[in-house]
């Protein structure tokens, strides 16, 4: 059965992981994004389902405790998680996944599914990365400097990635997602179950 591939992918907070996804997905056929339960509130613009799960403490401690999550973890003061039969039936549909979660979760995940290829994406510098989340205006200063000393955090687990991206150059950075999720696809593991058909034909001998 053809199976697809886990893809983590990870980032400090301002360094352009939501946007680059997001034209991932849309650039490439079966892919998906798996979408997050969160405890924090919806911001302006975003849509429930799409942009996350938004629930209580209290639902998402059940899920919790039910064992729904592939992980979960706390960034800030809010909860965030991975439901994992929506993961598990996209994965045995040959869907690549995309998981969109901090180095706690990356490290959860890497345990139960050793396989998984995980991205880890740089800002091209400490101060572009002040500036682009001054620059959204989404933030008071207090909570802007809360999120640099947790970026640094976050940006000392990079060595914990398979891969290094720089989105210094946006459209460069796609490229470069793009080429890790095509080049796993060409595979001779995943393109002998593919080709199976082709391939059989092609070793006959007349």
């Amino acid at each position: 059965m053809n199976q697809g591939k886990l893809y983590i992918i990870s980032a400090p907070s301002g360094a352009g992981k939501t946007s680059l996804v997001k034209r991932l997905v849309n650039e490439i056929e079966r892919l998906k994004v798996s979408v997050s339960h969160t405890t924090r509130a919806i911001r302006k613009g975003e849509r429930q389902g799409e942009d996350y799960f938004f629930v209580s403490i209290d639902s998402f401690e059940n899920m919790k405790q039910a064992h729904d999550f592939l992980e979960y973890a706390q960034v800030f003061d809010h909860f965030y998680g991975t439901a994992k039969q929506s993961v598990i039936d996209n994965l045995q549909q040959d869907i690549d996944v995309i998981l969109e979660i901090d180095w706690q979760g990356a490290q959860q995940i890497r345990i139960m599914i050793p396989k998984c290829q995980s991205i880890f994406i740089l800002p091209p510098s400490i101060k572009i990365l002040q500036q682009r989340l001054e620059n959204r205006g989404q933030d008071s200063e207090e909570i802007i400097d809360r999120r640099m000393k947790d970026a640094v955090i976050e940006i000392s687990h990079h060595q914990e990635f398979d891969y290094l991206i720089v989105n210094d150059n946006f459209e460069q950075a796609l490229l470069e997602l793009k080429s890790i999720i095509l080049s796993h696809r060409l595979k001779k593991s995943r393109q002998q179950r593919k080709l199976n058909s082709l391939l059989t034909e092609l070793c006959l001998v007349n």
